[in-house]
């Protein structure tokens, strides 16, 4: 029992070298793709606005690939289960508001 104990330090001295690089490039991807918007941004969302506009009207949307189809489907439940889960959470029930 006391050989465990000892290995203990080790390990998580270990673990820690281990996980240390990995968390350095999750930091490294979260700084850039989880920040708001800069304002030198906004031309590019209005363009892309413009441009998704556009294709909804001229029906440029029926000439995707079903690859293309299956993940705009998924992503768009995503967003919407997200809204669901956020609508729950705060709401603190699932079904009704406590008046």
């Amino acid at each position: 029992m006391a050989g465990a104990v000892a290995k203990v330090p080790s390990l998580i001295n270990t673990a820690l070298a281990n996980a240390r690089p990995k968390f350095n490039i999750f930091m490294k991807y979260a700084k850039v793709e989880m920040a708001p918007p800069k304002l030198s941004e906004i031309p590019q969302i209005r363009a892309g606005i413009g441009k998704l506009l556009s294709s909804a009207k001229s029906g440029a949307w029926k000439d995707q690939t079903v690859k293309q189809a299956t993940l705009n489907v998924l992503v768009g439940a995503e967003v919407l289960f997200w809204f669901y889960i956020g609508e729950c959470i705060g709401k603190r029930h699932l079904v009704g508001y406590k008046v």
